[in-house]
């Protein structure tokens, strides 16, 4: 077995070569270039294998054993990434739009998670392939949180108009919270520990969702005010480290569910927004900059040359890809009916411009969080189709969804451009 050293050291040097090769031959998008030259290499060695040409797969398949991929992001990488997507996240920006993103990260999110369990439970069963009711549920849950991760990067790119940005990374940054909860709740009916009632789902619901609110902003307020008080940044870039580590293991470790991302993003946001204006000089804040961008970029290389890897250790059979197949346009039916059911309730507020739903719709990505959540699961009997459906999801979003929803927006900004339409969002605060 290969230490912790070893194994950094193989997916550091990975993430270099793929980030090369992408940047000086391919120039895909960074995150999703080296997620397909991972994926494409573990096609190669999987081919290989199975012709008997090479016993590479095995190798780098027990290299990834060592990894626990859901410890490794829930429990790690995550503080980092969310920590580093809020504080470019402008409070201004984000208390306007806070009624669409508000319904988008818990509305859009429960009835995705039932529309996708209802259906691929239907499908799978028509097609032979028969998986028990809480396992579609499970594989709902996870598969409806849009991912942060995937989403923030893209599309700062995509030439979006503000408020549908913010939305969009609004969204997906507070979705992970209730997505999480909900996920675990049917994980404990499914494997028969508790029978849980409406009200104490609503309970949980909030005891980790505001409870993770009020913890990430009060540490975010004594981060702030201890970097109100030098002027030195290299201290003041390990004062933003140490609160985004602290705040996520303090509430994970507090006997009190509290939401852990939740509460680093209130805190990113705090220190992104109040910390930045108030408490940083402009030294800082390039040092500081630089600093997150820098480790955003590694971990975020790191992690989609994993998500391309991790094919290596998912189980394979046809029924499975039958199910991962059948997953991709019902996890897309179902965010197009979560998304029209919200765009819906506030339509009341104002006319909705044409492209709303599309936009939100194809801008849903999904990626690593969804995929540590498949692989925490226990070994269930429906656990290799959830993952093998899962993964497939994550891999088409990426790569299909992550390389056009830019052209998409493109598409609807020139036409409203054009005086055919408005630009696409939903009713922003100020005209509200």
């Amino acid at each position: 077995m290969m230490d912790f050293f070893q194994i950094a050291t193989v997916l550091i040097t990975l993430s270099a070569l793929f980030s090369y090769v992408n940047f000086q031959y391919i120039r895909m998008p960074a995150k999703i270039g080296v997620m397909t030259i991972g994926l494409v290499l573990s096609l190669i060695l999987l081919i290989s294998g199975w012709l008997g040409l090479a016993n590479g797969k095995e190798q780098a398949a027990q290299i990834l054993s060592g990894i626990d991929f859901n410890r490794i992001l829930l429990h790690g990488m995550l503080a980092f990434l969310l920590f580093a997507g809020a504080q470019h996240l402008d409070f201004n920006d984000l208390r306007q739009e806070r009624l669409p993103v508000i319904l988008l990260a818990t509305v859009s999110v429960i009835v995705s998670t039932l529309v996708v369990g209802v259906t691929i439970w239907l499908i799978l069963h028509i097609a032979g392939a028969h998986v028990a009711l809480a396992s579609a549920f499970l594989f709902g849950a996870l598969i409806s949180p849009t991912d942060p991760i995937a989403v923030i990067g893209i599309m700062k790119n995509a030439r979006a108009p503000k408020s549908l940005e913010t939305q969009i990374s609004g969204e997906s940054l507070f979705n992970d919270g209730i997505g999480v909860v909900v996920f675990l709740i049917i994980l404990q009916v499914a494997i028969g520990q508790t029978s849980v009632s409406v009200t104490e789902m609503t309970l949980l619901f909030v005891e980790e969702a505001f409870g993770g609110l009020v913890l990430g902003s009060s540490a975010g307020y004594l981060g702030y005010l201890l970097l109100k008080r030098i002027d030195h940044y290299q201290v003041e870039i390990l004062v933003t480290l140490a609160l985004a580590m602290g705040v996520y293991a303090l509430a994970e470790a507090l006997p009190i569910a509290l939401s852990g991302p939740i509460a680093v993003v209130a805190a990113g946001l705090l220190i992104g927004n109040q910390g930045r204006a108030l408490a940083m000089s402009a030294e800082t804040r390039e040092h500081v900059d630089t600093f997150w961008e820098l480790i955003d970029e590694v971990l975020n290389a790191v992690l989609f040359v994993l998500i391309g890897l991790e094919i290596l250790v998912i189980p394979f059979n046809w029924r499975f890809v039958i199910a991962g197949l059948a997953a991709i346009p019902v996890v897309l039916l179902a965010r197009l009916i979560s998304v029209a059911g919200v765009v819906g309730l506030l339509s009341v507020l104002r006319p909705i411009a044409s492209g709303t739903i599309p936009i939100l719709t194809w801008g849903g990505l999904r990626g690593g969080i969804s995929v540590a959540l498949a692989l925490s699961l226990p070994a269930l009997g429906d656990r290799g189709a959830i993952v093998a459906m899962t993964y497939a999801v994550v891999v088409f979003s990426i790569i299909v969804q992550g390389l056009t929803v830019g052209k998409l927006t493109e598409h609807f900004v020139d036409v409203a451009a054009r005086g055919d339409s408005e630009p696409p969002g939903l009713p922003s605060g100020s005209d509200r």
